[in-house]
């Protein structure tokens, strides 16, 4: 078994350094030319490089002329598009009149404030599509024409405008006033987007 080097004691006086190799002055020189100073000089290594820099002569470098950048024009990301509406189809209107589609779920808007509406009728819209609803009825109240109240029928002028707004139809694939056995121009047939995946 060898024997661990000795442990150099360094709290003995140092010893005499020896001299570098030409071969490792030349690796020495090598290395101190790619290195660069993590700081900048002192101020007095500056005033000394300045004097020196007075002493020999200085040869004025022309100005090389600065092109103005011309700025660049960000690229507008394009938005995902949204799909447009379609009339839902005069068959698929028939079997959902005469009862032969299945309307899969209802909503009834009537005595609600539009803000209310508009909330109650977007979350309504989320769950139909999370829950692939293809046919939903959307009641929004006929409202009397030419009524005292001219608030009266809001909701029958807001919902058609809601729903062709850009969150709505990535909801919604078209709507069309529902037959008068559901309702007829109080309430909307709605067919609901179906969920990617």
């Amino acid at each position: 078994m060898k024997r661990p080097a000795p442990i150099p004691d360094l709290s003995a006086p140092s010893r005499r350094k020896r001299a570098l190799s030409e071969e490792e002055r030349a690796l020495w020189e090598s290395v101190a030319k790619q290195v660069k100073p993590l700081r900048k000089k002192p101020a007095q290594a500056k005033a000394h490089a300045a004097s020196h820099d007075a002493a020999t002569p200085h040869i004025a470098a022309k100005p090389v002329p600065v092109k103005p950048q011309t700025p660049v024009k960000a690229v507008p990301v394009p938005r995902p598009q949204v799909p447009p509406l379609a009339p839902i189809g005069r068959r698929e209107r028939a079997k959902l009149s005469r009862g032969r589609h299945e309307i899969d779920a209802r909503l009834d808007l009537h005595g609600m404030t539009q803000t209310r509406a508009h909330r109650v009728l977007f979350g309504f819209l989320q769950r139909a599509h999370h829950d692939g609803l293809t046919f939903v009825l959307v009641i929004t109240g006929k409202g009397k024409v030419g009524g005292a109240d001219p608030e009266r029928g809001v909701l029958r002028r807001q919902v058609p405008e809601w729903l062709s707004l850009p969150e709505f139809r990535s909801l919604v694939v078209g709507f069309e006033e529902a037959h008068i056995g559901h309702g007829g121009e109080g309430a909307l047939y709605v067919r609901v987007r179906r969920a990617r995946g």
